[in-house]
């Protein structure tokens, strides 16, 4: 089985359409200007995201992006953007590219590196 490198992923990604590439973009740059150590792979058809432990992941749909967190549900919540109610994972979903600042994505970030570290 190959795994797909990340230029691969985004070059697929591309057929998705533009728009779900560009915030597929904005959100890896958002992530590395946030959490300077961070490293990236593809898994489970998206792109994952480790500084010493898998913190985030983006993921590219049809009508949204994903930004997925793992250990989701150890965030605390006061922004109010988080969906999802299971027992771990937890999810912004971004609709447009404004979506990443309007639903304060930098803001999760470092909380979900906390988290994930925390379980770790």
């Amino acid at each position: 089985m190959t795994t797909k490198s990340v230029q691969e992923l985004l070059d697929d990604l591309r057929l998705l359409g533009d728009e779900q590439f560009s915030w597929v973009e904005s959100v890896r740059t958002l992530v590395k200007e946030t959490i300077p150590s961070v490293t990236e792979e593809v898994k489970y058809g998206g792109i994952l995201f480790s500084s010493g432990v898998q913190f985030c992941g983006v993921f590219a749909y049809r009508q949204h992006v994903s930004v997925e967190f793992g250990s989701g549900a150890k965030i605390s919540d006061a922004l109010g953007h988080l969906e999802g109610g299971g027992k771990g994972r937890r999810h912004i979903k971004l609709r447009s590219a404004n979506d990443i600042q309007a639903k304060e994505l930098a803001h999760y970030l470092p909380l979900a590196l906390e988290a994930a570290r925390s379980g770790a």
